[in-house]
């Protein structure tokens, strides 16, 4: 998935027709994060996880990099990685279904994706902290109260923001891009260095027996 989306990005990086990339999720959840089923399943000794972190690193390099309007259309659920990118987007609006929530020492993790540096920035640091170390579940109505989310709509009815977001075509693409350089440039270094950090630390929890111990249990109670 990773893989699909910096070239997706990278594409439109390209293609001088394009100023907004919007992402969204099917059905009813945005998305659950990472696959870790999948890692758990990989027994062939060519693989490396390091290498495969390294491809998540290079998706969060890309969205701290990336010189467009980046818009999240949150239908439902999100979780873990599926929370901690959306910092890193320009406008999020969400379904009144969805809620936020960062399971990372339930799982024996690492806070990703920058929320080392963002959640403070956004929560401040009594709710981030409980975003972070507690798995708080947050609502789409406290997301939107934090200023996390930009609108909520009603599920059924979250087509109407493809009808608000056509404002945009009336809108100078030059002054919005030319804003967002000047928006990414105070933090970009920093944001870079953040997710080089926490990416070191995610490949030692992944390999730590801690979470090795944590993940089978719940697979194990997923299959009953």
């Amino acid at each position: 998935m990773f893989k699909d989306l910096i070239r997706i990005l990278h594409n439109s990086i390209q293609d001088s027709t394009i100023y907004v990339v919007t992402l969204t999720g099917t059905g009813i959840f945005f998305s659950i994060g990472n696959d870790f089923k999948y890692l758990m399943n990989q027994n062939d000794s060519a693989f490396n996880i390091e290498s495969t972190i390294n491809i998540y690193k290079e998706f969060i390099d890309t969205l701290i990099t990336y010189p467009k309007l980046l818009i999240a259309v949150v239908n439902g659920p999100a979780i873990g990685i599926a929370v901690t990118m959306l910092a890193l987007f320009d406008l999020i609006y969400a379904s009144n279904t969805t809620y936020f929530q960062t399971p990372f020492s339930k799982l024996g993790l690492v806070a990703e994706g920058c929320s080392t540096y963002t959640f403070s920035n956004i929560f401040g640091k009594s709710k981030a902290s409980d975003m972070l170390y507690l798995g708080h579940k947050m609502t789409a109505l406290e997301a939107k109260h934090y200023g996390f989310v930009n609108e909520i709509y009603e599920y059924e009815n979250l087509n109407k923001v493809w009808t608000y977001l056509q404002k945009l075509t009336e809108l100078s693409s030059e002054s919005i891009l030319a804003t967002k350089r000047l928006v990414q440039r105070w933090n970009q270094d920093i944001l870079l260095k953040v997710n080089a950090e926490e990416t070191v630390e995610l490949v030692k929890r992944l390999q730590s027996p801690d979470f090795l111990e944590r993940i089978s249990i719940i697979l194990y109670k997923n299959k009953l």
